[in-house]
């Protein structure tokens, strides 16, 4: 059961430790400057809305959820959702999603879960992300669980099986669905991958039979398409900096990402859930050996989140530049075109380095669901 204390490091908050987090987090001067700012409200309600909160479900349903819509609907174009069909609110799910913001992607999600009598789902974290107390204390109360980065070998070998026995107990008890990115980090060029390493890590907790492991989990893969990216030049800018050699991320670069995606305008955003896995598994589970069958279940995930990427007219746009061609000219108008081509202008010119490999990166990160997609279309 995921309250037995071996999970006590990694769970959310509960209990008593839920009105001492919102205590302090009422009263971090970091916390309260950041989110008045990007909310342009002032300190003084944020900090005493948080003084009424003793349980989790207050701060989610009273606060934190209340506070990203206010969030998504400053800076998006709005918020759709597709494949609620597929899911059944009898059942927990394990969502394995395609990552592009730190805290939004999971937000939006319990968002509309929530919107449709869905209960909130906990959500996976990199201690990495962990900068400070009042980040550890905001994700904590939000249901976030806590997955170790940068342990060595053996410490982390034993640390992906205690999570994997988090994850499982926490779907098969069958109340809370989870959320985890298919990947360490976000996919900063936009290329979808689901890491093989995730799904060993899921597969340590559970019944030596594939098929029957994997089942317990009900894996639901889910496509988050943004139009814009808020940090499609950060993210430029270090592919380019690794290229060279150069570059190394701090915890100010991970501050810097999570603010800019809470902050800064994303343009529509669409969520695509897509059907359980679960019927594929015999099939996949009849594969000669492990590490087959572990690629092809990766590899059906990938499909169906590239099939269910929605493709805004900057993908289309993208890809065209990208390649020289107007093969999705049908798909854009020519002032969609311009403005695309200004926006990327202005964000590279704020980037020192080669503009031709630079512009090359940055168009890849939208081009890159466009090509993925196409893969997924009959010949």
């Amino acid at each position: 059961m995921t309250s037995d204390p071996k999970f006590n490091d990694i769970r959310p908050f509960t209990g008593d430790e839920v009105p001492a987090a919102t205590r302090r987090l009422g009263t971090s001067e970091e916390f309260l400057s950041l989110f008045s700012r990007m909310l342009k409200s002032g300190r003084e309600p944020l900090s005493a809305a948080l003084q009424q909160v003793s349980t989790l479900d207050e701060f989610q349903h009273c606060f934190f959820i209340p506070m990203i819509k206010e969030l998504t609907r400053m800076t998006t174009g709005g918020v759709t959702l597709s494949g609620l069909e597929n899911l059944s609110r009898e059942s927990a799910y394990l969502f394995v999603s395609n990552h592009r913001d730190i805290i939004l992607d999971s937000a939006i999600l319990n968002s509309l879960l929530l919107d449709n009598d869905f209960p909130y789902c906990q959500a996976a974290i990199g201690s990495n992300l962990l900068i400070n107390s009042w980040v550890t204390d905001m994700v904590k109360l939000d249901s976030c669980f806590v997955i170790e980065r940068g342990l060595p070998a053996k410490e982390m070998i034993a640390s992906a099986g205690l999570r994997s026995r988090y994850i499982r107990d926490l779907i098969k008890e069958g109340t809370r669905s989870a959320w985890i990115a298919q990947k360490e980090g976000r996919a900063k060029n936009g290329d979808d991958r689901t890491q093989h390493a995730l799904l060993k890590m899921f597969k340590m907790s559970g019944p030596k039979e594939f098929a029957e492991n994997f089942r317990e989990l009900h894996i639901v893969p889910l496509a988050i398409s943004y139009e814009w990216e808020p940090c499609d030049d950060m993210k430029t800018d270090e592919l380019y900096q690794k290229g060279a050699g150069e570059y190394v991320k701090t915890p100010e670069d991970d501050m810097k990402s999570m603010y800019r995606g809470l902050a800064e305008y994303k343009g529509r955003v669409h969520f695509s859930i897509g059907r359980p896995v679960d019927a594929e598994l015999d099939a996949i589970g009849r594969l000669p050996n492990n590490g087959d069958r572990v690629a092809a279940l990766a590899g059906h995930i990938d499909e169906i989140i590239h099939r269910n990427y929605k493709l805004w007219p900057n993908n289309y746009i993208a890809y065209d530049l990208l390649h020289g061609s107007a093969k999705f000219v049908a798909a854009y108008s020519g002032e969609e075109k311009a403005a695309f081509i200004k926006t990327m202008k202005q964000k590279m010119d704020r980037l020192d380095g080669n503009r031709s490999i630079l512009n090359g990166i940055y168009l890849d990160i939208y081009a890159n669901p466009v090509k993925n997609h196409m893969k997924t279309q009959p010949a």
